[in-house]
């Protein structure tokens, strides 16, 4: 077992969403991503070798898929599985910070 705290964690930005991936291993990513309100992040183009869920740890988010150009909803508690290939990105439609927990299987 390891222990992670979110000091240890590798820090990026994908556009103003502020990433921080806590573990990755050949089977498993897990990291969150915060936005301000209004904000939207950066696309990512999806994974394909896996499928990732988001967790709306707080706010509420909208999670566009550029392949199909439907948005998904997300409020605190809700979960959305992203398929294999599926490009995204996620805005902020609240009116407090977002906070996205995600994890990606076997890896990102």
């Amino acid at each position: 077992m390891k222990v992670i705290h979110p000091q240890d964690a590798q820090f990026f930005m994908d556009g103003p969403e502020v990433c921080r991936q806590y573990i990755a291993t050949e089977k498993i990513t897990f990291g969150t991503s915060t936005l301000l309100p209004g904000q939207t992040g950066g696309t990512d183009p999806g994974h394909g070798e896996g499928h990732e869920i988001f967790y709306c740890s707080r706010g509420h988010v909208a999670v566009f898929n550029r392949d199909s150009e439907k948005y998904y909803e997300l409020r605190e508690g809700d979960i959305l599985l992203i398929e294999e290939g599926e490009p995204h990105q996620i805005s902020n439609i609240g009116t407090e910070t977002a906070v996205i927990t995600w994890s990606c299987a076997p890896h990102a």
